[in-house]
């Protein structure tokens, strides 16, 4: 995949398909405009998304903050649901041709929705298909919506498709609804509406080592700032370990069934501050330190709560992992059930 980030000029050498969108979380209904993409690479076009980096809501969620009281500037701020690092991996591993990030500042936020079409996507992406949702905005204010798509396209020589939205229970499926159910620790249904499961990413990082003393040897990795997570508990994972030997991608990495603590680790005092991932990985021996980890969570098991010491701390440790043990045998049954029934 070639990426082309933080600059305005650049060219495409070959006709293309775009997909233009946030893709904040790539949900199912980002999935069905990439299968038009795909549709299209087998016609022969190149397939190339276009998003913006940062995002608009990250970009005006930091202008609003710049303008609040100086007392509430410590609040929260725009969390996405993937980070660029783990957008890009997914677009890479999708087999996507080109990635755009343009960058989202003043000036391009200002750009007429005219220009944004026939600048950007017909000519420096040389679009022969753009692909979008029924509720696409595009250019200054969100001025540009659907008609206006299809009108610019035609009058530049390509093709508009509009993907209407795809629903779950009969709730049309966005980027808000996947937030809701990840902050809500409803990862069964965050699962459903993204067509994978909400994952983390990151290096492991060295802890305390006090797992190990425990009999459940962990990995720490802590999740960028700017990513959604769900709420601090612990969670039933799988993990791969990207970069593994003899595995190209993620999807060729073995995966291991873990049981996941999101948080602070109250009942233990961590050298570093803020709010981990410590996975306990189920039939793995090695050494993870620097490596880096792909973390999915399956299921919310119970909230983080603070022990009465270590023996406490590994009774309730050892509970977790034969609950999570059943689970994982659950799982491996639904599965081969599935693949015998298909």
């Amino acid at each position: 995949m070639q990426l082309i980030s933080d600059q305005t000029q650049f060219h495409i050498e070959e006709p293309s398909a775009v997909a233009i969108g946030k893709f904040d979380g790539i949900h199912m209904g980002h999935r069905k405009l990439l299968e038009g993409l795909f549709a299209a690479k087998k016609e022969g076009l190149a397939t190339a998304v276009f998003t913006f980096d940062p995002s608009p809501g990250a970009y005006f969620d930091a202008l609003a903050r710049q303008c609040r009281d100086v007392s509430h500037r410590d609040e929260p701020g725009y969390l996405e649901l993937m980070t660029r690092e783990e957008k890009r991996k997914i677009f890479a591993e999708m087999g996507i041709d080109y990635l755009v990030e343009y960058p989202f500042n003043r000036e391009t936020a200002a750009l007429p929705p005219e220009d944004y079409v026939n600048q950007i996507v017909l000519e420096q992406m040389q679009a022969k298909r753009i692909i979008a949702g029924d509720d696409v905005s595009f250019g200054k204010n969100g001025a540009g919506d659907e008609a206006m798509l299809r009108q610019l396209a035609n009058a530049g020589g390509a093709e508009a498709v509009i993907i209407p939205k795809i629903c779950w229970q009969q709730i049309p499926i966005s980027s808000t609804l996947v937030r809701e159910k990840v902050a809500e620790g409803e990862m069964e249904v965050a699962r459903e509406l993204l067509g994978m499961p909400y994952f983390i990413m990151g290096r492991v990082e060295t802890g305390n080592r006090i797992g190990r003393t425990l009999g459940m040897p962990t990995a720490n990795i802590y999740p960028d700032a700017g990513k959604l997570l769900p709420p601090n508990g612990v969670y039933f994972s799988t993990i791969r370990i990207l970069g593994e030997e003899g595995a190209e991608t993620a999807e060729e990495a073995h995966t291991y069934f873990g049981i996941t603590n999101i948080g602070q680790k109250p009942t233990i005092r961590e050298k570093r501050s803020g709010i981990s991932a410590e996975t306990f990985l189920f039939d793995f021996d090695g050494d993870l330190y620097g490596k880096e980890l792909s973390v999915s969570l399956l299921h919310f098991h119970r909230k983080e709560q603070q022990f009465d010491g270590l023996e406490a701390l590994k009774e309730q440790m050892h509970k977790d992992r034969e609950t999570c043990r059943e689970y994982g045998h659950e799982i491996n049954a639904e599965i081969k059930a599935a693949r015998e029934h298909s």
